[in-house]
Parts: structure tokens; sequence; C-alpha cells
């Protein structure tokens, strides 16, 4: 075991987490709790994961739902592809595997939403399969102790990174040193504010000895965010609220929602020709704004009563729901939060 390798074991073993949900050798558990970690701290995914597993309890389970039910139990996790991906690489499991986790790094990777990284942790962490892996925790350990200059994204510097970790990793002892890479980025080497003084691997950090731990790793180049603007469409009728099906590409794919419409399109006649409204008012809600990872949101949502209807509002992908009911439907946040607000006293202006 390399130097560096033995003082990540060591401090895991006195200073690591051990009381995680899924700290075990179950791989679906394990795998589960990688996905959900993707871009998602432990804080959050610990509010979804155990209802998640009480819902789907193993592989077959959760490749017989219906996606509609796992986005369902994935709302509020955000990045909702890798609930498409998830429920893809259950239904590929039982398909092709008989429903049993491929020990095999490549073979973990070769399922949909699961990369390097992903597969040599849960092969580590299931099966005791030794493997590097180079999470964004792991990337900041790696560029602070070694001084490695760049944005980790790029791929030269990610395949230097690679090199680094694949030469770091011990031959034993691979679960826990595995768990205490996480645990040091995690909670000792932050972004802000790390904690060197009760880091391992201080006295041979390079950034630290430098005085450059707050420069890296280095930044994402700096773009600007572009900005997109939406106009929603929150429908009444007779106590209930329309909601429509996101198409299956895109953001919020497959998720419920209200019906879009681009700001320079006039709404009275949208509500006449798209939805035969007959007799309805309209009020003017508080903007929202959603950061996505490429692009900003900034919807606009305007509440219509409508009293009465020219023809049947069956529209495909489109049902009528209770806004109890609508609130357990597999929604984005953003969406959650409007249907939560609409009984609340807003500031509103009439139409």
């Amino acid at each position: 075991m390399t130097g560096f390798a033995s003082r990540v074991v060591a401090w895991q073993r006195a200073h690591g987490r051990a009381d995680l949900p899924w700290q075990t050798r179950d791989p679906y558990r394990v795998w589960l709790s990688e996905i959900m970690l993707q871009q998602t701290q432990v804080t959050t995914v610990l509010r979804y994961y155990e209802r998640f597993v009480a819902a789907f309890p193993d592989v077959r389970s959760l490749a017989d739902a219906p996606l509609d039910r796992v986005l369902e139990h994935w709302s509020g996790l955000g990045y909702y592809r890798r609930a498409h991906h998830l429920h893809g690489a259950a239904k590929a499991i039982v398909a092709q595997h008989d429903g049993v986790f491929p020990r095999d790094p490549a073979a973990l990777a070769a399922l949909p939403g699961i990369g390097r990284s992903t597969a040599a942790a849960i092969a580590a962490f299931a099966f005791g399969v030794n493997g590097a892996i180079l999470d964004g925790n792991v990337k900041r350990v790696l560029a602070r102790h070694r001084g490695i200059d760049g944005f980790p994204g790029e791929p030269k510097v990610e395949r230097r990174l690679w090199g680094i970790a694949e030469a770091l990793k011990p031959d034993r002892d691979i679960e826990r040193y595995t768990q205490g890479m996480m645990d040091l980025g995690a909670t000792v080497c932050t972004r802000a504010n790390p904690q060197c003084g009760a880091c391992p691997v201080r006295d041979d950090c390079v950034a630290l000895r430098d005085g450059r731990v707050g420069e890296l790793p280095s930044p994402r180049p700096r773009k600007p965010v572009p900005q997109r603007a939406v106009r929603l469409l929150v429908i009444e009728h007779a106590g209930e609220l329309l909601l429509e099906r996101r198409p299956d590409t895109g953001i919020w794919s497959g998720l419920w929602s209200f019906p879009e419409l681009p700001l320079d399109e006039d709404v009275d006649t949208a509500l006449r020709a798209r939805f035969g409204a007959e007799a309805f008012t309209r009020e003017r809600l508080a903007p929202l704004t959603h950061a996505f990872t490429h692009f900003t949101l900034r919807m606009h949502p305007e509440r219509v009563s409508v009293a009465r209807f020219a023809r049947s509002v069956n529209a495909p992908g489109g049902v009528w729901l209770s806004p109890f009911d609508a609130r357990r439907a597999a929604l984005p946040a953003p969406i959650r939060r409007l249907i939560a607000s609409l009984d609340a006293p807003v500031q509103r202006a009439l139409v």
C-alpha cells in the first residue's frame, strides 16, 4: 500500500463516515446511491434514498415499475436524466444479466448512466474489486495534493488525474480507501473553507506547501450563461389543474408540468385555439427562476381560471388533477413549489 493510500485508509477508519444507509455489500443499494450522489450532496440524497428503496426494494421491482412511478419518487432530486438511466439500467440488468449485477467494472460501465468512476465505486463497495475512482471530490483532492493546474473537466487534465488515481490506489482495503477518498473530499478537502489541519495527506500536499489551496483545482472557464424565458399557463377548471407530460428528451424529460407558450405568443388566442377555452380570467403570478447546468430558465406563470370550454379538453399527454393529486405527481421541483403557492397570499397583477 502506498504511503498516500495507507494514510487515507487509517484516517477513514478513525474519522470517516460509517453510518450511511447505502454502506452495504448489496450492489443494488450501492448502485442506487452512486447514481443519486452524482451532482447531489449526501444531505439531499438522504431525504430520498430510503423512500426510494422502500418503493423499489430490488432491481427487478425497479425494472418492472412504470417510468412515471420512478420519476414520481425521484421528483425533487433534479438531473432527471439520471432517473431515466436508472430505469433503463435496471431493465438491462434483468434482461441481460438475469437480475444479477455484473462484478466487472467494464460490464457495469456499459449500463446506462454508469461511467468509469461510478462503475469502479460500485465494484469496489459491492464486490471488493480493485479500481480507481475519479468523481468531483476526488479530482479536487488529487489536484491539490499534486498541484495540478487546469480545469479537471478538460480532457488532458482529466487524463492526468486518472493516471494519478490509478497510481495511488492500494492493492488491498480498496473499499475503505475508496470511501476515504470520497469522505476526504466531501468533509475535509472541500471547495470552500477546506480543513487542511485535519487532512491526513497534508504533509506532502503541493497546494498547501505553495499556498495555492484556494486556487486549485482551477475553476471552469467562465462563459456567459444563456438565459431562456417561457410562459407557463396554470389552467384551472372545476377545482382541477391541467398538466402536460414533458417530452422524452430535453429538460424535465417525462415529468409533468404546466403548458408552455413563448413569451411573444398571444395568450388569449392560444387559450381559445389550443385549449378551447371560451370564458376565462387571467392573473399574472410572480416569475420563477431555475438554474440548469448550461442555462437559466425564467418562467412567467399566468393563472387562468376557465369557466367554460367550447370543447372537451383531452389533449394527448394532458391530465386534469386536483392540486392535492398534482403535488403527488412526478413534477419538477419549481412546478411543485408553484402549485403549493397557489393557495398562499401572493401578489398578483390582474391582466
